[in-house]
């Protein structure tokens, strides 16, 4: 069972970043049909981003409450359907409107992911785990460039849409079906399997707040933790989203590449994005398991693969700012998202540790200042340019967070949880 939930979350994530990106495969069709401006369809990407940030938080805290079976079922079903919709519609104002329902309602799959982490994966392979997950998103983001272009040419642009929406609709039933909340509400898991996973998860607790005069959403204003998880993944985001944007056009721009030139070169880092976060579980998973035999502490198992990731981030942004030809400029850029992508299994990891039962809403939040991140790129960019004549200014910007990244993980301490728990008061990392 442990195998059909990670088989199923990485497709999840192949597909939430196949529906995401899309839309710029389909730019030139959807402007064309519409009569959308450039400066138009940046507000259609810009529409999905925004529901996208502000819905993580209420979609986390919904998978907390009603678990993350129902939830994403749920939302798969519902930004399915506004995949579909999209096809359906005939102006930029209903365009604005169904991709903005669209980003909203793909915001609760990663924090509902971290949820069912909880409650399955035992602590020593919540690593690998979460290093998978986010892997299918860059190998999403890999393939969907020149696979959905080859669609939309076959099929066109609406049908496309269309069809991603069915694939959505049979993930949902199939996940409804055959998921559980917890092991323990699972008939057809093995008694082996479930006793293997009771005796090595985090420990359950109850749904209440440490302290009765203070909201489970004060609870997180006030945590370091969160606050600096937040932070550091801003910095994350505001890298990575940089690849998914701008660096395909910037690289056209400055080394005067072809279209499929550029495509290429920009596909390479993604693939890199997801070696990173292959390595980054398994290494967050082997720490774990040796500072747990050595010392019962296990802090740095997830500190140590951040701070190398951010490092090798900052590092990749300056050398493909400086780069002298395109390949050169790529390579760079394949270190930087390699490094950024190494971030994410020890950040959502430490979502789980310190949120628990609450990990859904944390890692929501978590989420909700990403994205945010990845809002600022992508004006950040193009401001930058417009008032520098430059992209260096950039460049150093985003080695400078990545640098200050680096700071925040030393205040990040993924052994104090988010609601206090006697058994673990005192403990230090």
């Amino acid at each position: 069972m442990r195998s059909f939930l990670v088989a199923a979350t990485f497709l999840l994530s192949v597909l939430l970043y196949v529906d995401r990106v899309c839309i710029s495969a389909a730019k030139n069709e959807v402007a064309s049909d519409l009569s959308l401006s450039d400066q138009q369809m940046g507000w259609v990407f810009a529409a999905f981003s925004l529901g996208y940030a502000l819905f993580q938080t209420p979609s986390g805290l919904l998978a907390d409450r009603l678990g993350p079976r129902r939830v994403l079922a749920g939302i798969v079903a519902v930004w399915s359907v506004f995949t579909g919709l999209t096809a359906a519609v005939g102006s930029f104002a209903t365009m604005l409107l169904v991709r903005f329902c669209f980003g909203a309602g793909e915001a609760g799959a990663f924090p509902g992911m971290a949820r069912a982490m909880y409650s399955w994966i035992p602590m020593q392979e919540r690593g690998i785990v979460q290093g998978i997950n986010f892997s299918g998103s860059r190998i999403g983001a890999a393939l969907t460039l020149p696979l959905i272009t080859g669609l939309i040419d076959q099929l066109g642009w609406r049908p496309t849409f269309v069809i991603l929406m069915l694939i959505g609709c049979v993930w949902s039933v199939v996940w409804l079906v055959f998921f559980r909340d917890d092991p323990i509400d699972t008939p057809w898991i093995g008694e082996s399997e479930k006793e293997y996973i009771l005796a090595n998860r985090q420990t359950q607790t109850s749904d209440r707040t440490s302290d009765e005069n203070h909201s489970l959403l004060s609870l997180i204003v006030r945590s370091g933790n969160v606050r600096a998880l937040s932070a550091q993944y801003f910095a994350s985001n505001f890298i990575f989203f940089f690849g998914l944007t701008w660096f395909f056009p910037q690289l056209m721009t400055r080394y005067g590449l072809t279209g499929m030139q550029a495509s290429l070169f920009t596909a390479m880092p993604m693939v890199c994005g997801a070696i990173g976060n292959w390595v980054a579980g398994w290494w967050v998973d082997r720490l774990y398991s040796r500072q747990r035999r050595s010392s019962g502490r296990w802090g740095w198992s997830r500190r140590v693969p951040a701070i190398t990731g951010f490092l090798l981030a900052a590092v990749g942004i300056v050398g493909s700012a400086y780069a002298d030809t395109p390949l050169a400029s790529s390579l760079w850029f394949c270190l930087c998202i390699f490094g950024a992508d190494m971030t994410l299994s020890p950040s959502w990891s430490t979502c789980v540790d310190i949120g628990r039962t609450h990990a859904g809403v944390v890692s929501g939040t978590m989420n909700m200042a990403g994205n945010i991140g990845s809002f600022t790129t992508s004006l950040a960019f193009p401001y930058l340019l417009d008032w520098t004549g430059s992209s260096i200014a950039f460049f150093y910007i985003a080695a400078a967070l990545n640098i200050a990244a680096i700071g925040l993980w030393f205040r990040i301490d993924p052994m104090q949880p988010l609601q206090p728990d006697e058994s673990l008061q005192g403990a230090k990392s």
